[in-house]
């Protein structure tokens, strides 16, 4: 007898589309759809062209900058240099396992809050794994410094576009708003997953024992990514730019938190002098550190976008775009590497740009169908009884449940936040609210679902099979649900910024 095997995503939407469909001619008042199904999908691309572009564009620029290895090398060099901590005496006395612990999981956790990092850790856990025996532990502390730590941090986004962009754009809210009790969220998530490892951590090290340490390499081929001209240009270029807008729009920079407004003029000017500043330093080692500081500067610029200029997904496209083509650049490509480069990761996040237009097609099924009131009407009304926490805590149920079988993000972004954005309000729970409903929802069950392609491949690197790596992990994932329905409560009885 085969195995049960969860079907393709694709199928699992066409199928709520077509159950959405046949509803229509049952639900009260319902306009009843046939062939609308196959039009429906159309028109959801149509609906849906702005995020799905913003997600091919991301993904293309970011693909662009992974393929210099800037932050492959970046992050082999901050582990090198954690390990170079064992020379002091007091990190000794606290331990330098605990230290490089620490420090790696701040790192990847921030990657994964920031740019959603999920399968480059792949290629890190290879990595880090060995330090990790280096160290006198194990490999599911070497998994837990990287893919863990990556995964928890995603939980906890702040600025994560294909989760937090999506969820937003579909719910209607200025996209990243909210950051501040996000980042807080974050440090929470960081600091109990932290406490986790560390715990475990110190029991191996009583079994085990301690290891002699091996310092890591920091490139095989670092000595090729020395610095020409072109970086230099680049910096010429966007130091240009930088003055330009500093000239012309330092002064409008407002930033808004709660129901009080900063004016910030000099923000920008600080921002900008910090870049150039940086960027000077970083071509004095290669120009693949440039390229490090170009991602990490870009992120500053799309916070102070975001926040002080209301930036929105044609200005953060436009970003990430000048991002990518001065990295590619920067690192001696051809304009047409560029732009094979930039193809390449349209292409690897096509699939979900292309559910997010058929998921979509959803909700024209139900819109045209005249059921999607009378739907979330009949949910709120259920829902009415158990008040607004047993509501916020039905939806978060829901998008944990949902995420065990359709791990992608954007995919579940695109079918549930349309719906449950509309319903938040019919129940007096704010978007978002239900946006980090979502978020933690879509984060924590990662990390334990057979259906993710990432843990199971992190899995077979780290030579864990998925039964020993789920009597593992149950209860710190389970802590997390709980933790995850904590953080939501204050939501619903304090104001906090954004929400």
């Amino acid at each position: 007898m085969s195995k049960f095997k969860v079907p393709n995503t694709y199928v699992i939407i066409f199928f709520v589309l077509v159950l959405c469909a046949v509803s229509t001619w049952f639900v009260p008042g319902g306009n009843p759809q046939s062939w609308q199904v196959l039009s429906a999908v159309y028109e959801g691309f149509s609906k849906q062209s702005g995020i799905i572009i913003f997600v091919l564009i991301i993904g293309g620029a970011f693909w662009i900058i992974n393929s210099t290895k800037a932050v492959d090398e970046g992050i082999m060099r901050f582990i090198a240099r954690t390990q170079r901590l064992e020379r002091y005496g007091a990190v000794r006395r606290v331990g330098v396992g605990n230290i490089v612990i620490v420090l790696i999981m701040l790192l990847f956790g921030l990657f994964g809050a920031v740019f959603g990092m999920s399968e480059e850790t792949i290629a890190f856990v290879a990595v880090v794994i060995p330090l990790a025996k280096s160290l006198g532990y194990d490999e599911f502390v070497g998994v837990s410094m990287v893919y863990l730590a990556a995964h928890v941090g995603f939980a906890g986004a702040m600025l994560n576009p294909f989760t937090i962009g999506i969820a937003q754009d579909m719910s209607e809210l200025p996209l990243f708003s909210g950051i501040e009790y996000r980042t807080l969220c974050w440090l929470v998530l960081m600091v109990v997953a932290i406490v986790f490892v560390l715990w475990y951590a110190r029991r191996v090290k009583r079994t085990v024992g301690v290891a002699p340490t091996q310092q890591v390499a920091v490139s095989q081929d670092a000595d090729n990514a020395s610095v020409g001209i072109r970086p230099w240009v680049c910096l010429a270029i966007v130091s240009a730019v930088l003055l330009y807008f500093c000239v012309n729009h330092a002064a409008a920079c407002v930033i808004k938190i709660g129901q009080i407004q900063y004016a910030s003029p000099a923000l920008l000017w600080i921002v900008s002098a910090l870049f150039v500043g940086c960027s000077v330093l970083a071509l004095r080692v290669n120009y693949r550190m440039f390229v490090l500081n170009l991602l990490l500067f870009g992120i500053a610029f799309l916070i102070v976008g975001a926040m002080g200029y209301g930036w929105y997904l044609p200005e953060i496209c436009a970003l990430f775009v000048g991002m990518g083509i001065a990295a590619g650049f920067s690192a001696g490509y051809s304009a047409d590497k560029i732009a094979l480069e930039f193809m390449a990761g349209a292409k690897d996040i096509f699939s979900a740009a292309l559910i997010i237009g058929f998921a979509a097609g959803i909700i024209v099924i139900l819109e045209e169908g005249a059921v999607i009131n009378t739907m979330l009407t009949a949910m709120a009304d259920a829902l009415r009884e158990t008040g607004r926490e047993g509501a916020l805590a039905t939806m978060y149920g829901i998008q944990t449940f949902i995420n065990l079988f359709i791990p992608s993000a954007s995919a579940k972004a695109a079918v549930t936040m349309p719906i449950m954005a509309p319903f938040s309000d019919l129940i007096g729970v704010s978007r978002q609210a239900t946006v980090l409903a979502f978020q933690f929802g879509d984060g924590f069950t990662n990390m334990i679902t057979p259906c993710s392609g990432v843990l199971m491949a992190v899995l077979s690197i780290a030579k864990i099979s998925y039964e020993q790596w789920f009597r593992w992990v149950w209860k710190f994932i389970l802590a997390l649900i709980v933790i995850g329905m904590l953080l939501l409560l204050p939501t619903l009885y304090f104001e906090l910024p954004g929400f």
